[in-house]
């Protein structure tokens, strides 16, 4: 009889890759879902799973020209969806922005995948922010690149030190990445740290990365600055589309902005055409409600204004941090996501996993650990801000009161220490 066929083998960077907001607890709680709990899951920034809807002109914009998505389009996405990107960057500000710069794909993720794969050759090295959205670290693990992070310190309102920055530099460095306003911070970078960051990436002649997937979501007058204008012929791929600010997750419709001196981007340029072709093009019938959403009606500020769903939400959550004695929060300046830490005596001996675990199982309430998101330390989690505030303000009621069990369970084992200690 014939031994077994051996497994087949997978790529062995797999297993430097991380992505937990979809990873192992997720499939713990589908398993529980299966079993019949009712859980709160506040893993995914998914607006349409918490009852919001792409905006009306949007859906009609896609339902009018239905007809007309069957073909492929170009490449680089449907001529009239890459002019109406184009000018909307343009009137903000950033240089050479022509629809022949656009390129139009599944989703920023696939974007951000193949801008990689376009830069980096093994063993290139790309500057992340610690903490990170984990696909950036992903992306550049699986194209062969090493993800080299500069600390986003909570102390400092995770904002990044630009000196830092300029010290990992390498002469295996390609590129920058900043996510503005931040996932999962909440941070919002000002003007002027982020033109000391452009003078980096001049002086050492590297990509500027930039993800601004969230750049309409602020709170309490926080400003949002663009990097492209303040790079200006230096090359910047700035990353945008439809899934945050127009609450249209599903349609996969990202776009990505390539600026700078033309007779820089010769190359890379071809290379990301090359790229995209291979992918043959980006689905067709979400790119017909760009021209919509990029020169429509602003149907996000409202809901980020006092009375408004996020930023109720968001108060609720800085509320009930405030008044917990086991959580400490910066307050987020913009996006949907809250990153809280846990102190006192229910911060000792802490494992963000374990606990993550712990309040799904015993509170039916799901976060991702801090950890996940290629940080040093292990005591904070991320949820998002899109439930009601009602909804967060339970939540948090259930994250404090397992907290509390946890700090009990501390402050029981100590004393007993210390008798044994004295005994």
């Amino acid at each position: 009889m014939s031994s077994p066929a051996p497994p087949l083998p997978t790529r062995e960077r797999l297993s430097e890759v991380r992505y937990e907001i979809r990873g192992e607890l997720a499939r713990r709680a589908r398993e529980l879902e299966a079993q019949g709990r009712k859980l709160i899951k506040l893993n995914i920034g998914n607006p349409g799973s918490f009852g919001f809807r792409a905006p009306e002109h949007l859906q009609h914009a896609i339902a009018d020209d239905m007809g007309r998505t069957d073909p492929y389009t170009h490449q680089q996405g449907l001529p009239l969806a890459r002019e109406a990107i184009a000018g909307a960057y343009a009137r903000r500000g950033v240089p050479d922005a022509r629809p022949d710069r656009v390129y139009v794909g599944n989703g920023v993720s696939e974007l951000i995948d193949l801008s990689l794969r376009a830069l980096l050759n093994p063993g290139d090295e790309v500057l992340v922010p610690s903490p990170d959205y984990p696909l950036w670290s992903a992306a550049t693990i699986l194209n062969d690149g090493r993800p080299v992070y500069y600390r986003c310190r909570p102390e400092n309102g995770f904002q990044p030190d630009p000196v830092e920055i300029e010290s990992l530099v390498s002469p295996r460095t390609r590129a920058i990445v900043l996510i503005n306003p931040n996932n999962p911070s909440g941070a919002s970078y000002p003007r002027a740290l982020l033109e000391k960051i452009v003078a980096v990436a001049r002086r050492h002649n590297l990509l500027l990365l930039v993800d601004e997937i969230y750049d309409q979501i602020l709170y309490d007058g926080a400003c949002f600055q663009a990097v492209a204008p303040l790079a200006d012929d230096h090359p910047c791929l700035t990353f945008s589309g439809l899934s945050k600010v127009h609450r249209a997750c599903g349609w996969r419709v990202g776009w990505m902005l390539l600026s700078g001196a033309g007779e820089r981007l010769g190359e890379f340029r071809a290379a990301l055409d090359l790229l995209s072709a291979l992918r043959l093009c980006a689905n067709v019938p979400g790119q017909y409600a760009i021209d919509a959403a990029v020169n429509g009606p602003d149907t996000i500020s409202a809901l980020c204004a006092p009375g408004g769903r996020l930023y109720e939400t968001r108060r609720a959550v800085i509320e009930a941090c405030a008044a917990s004695e086991h959580l400490q929060l910066v307050a987020p300046a913009g996006a949907l996501y809250a990153f809280p830490a846990v102190v006192g005596a229910a911060a000792q001996g802490f494992d963000d996993h374990e606990f993550a675990l712990e309040l799904m199982n015993d509170e039916g309430v799901l976060v991702v650990p801090g950890s996940s998101f290629n940080v040093p330390y292990r005591h904070h989690f991320r949820v998002t801000l899109l439930p009601e505030a009602a909804v967060m303000r339970d939540v948090f009621g259930r994250i404090d009161r397992a907290l509390a069990r946890r700090a009990e369970r501390v402050t029981k084992v100590v004393p007993l220490k210390a008798r044994n200690a004295v005994a």
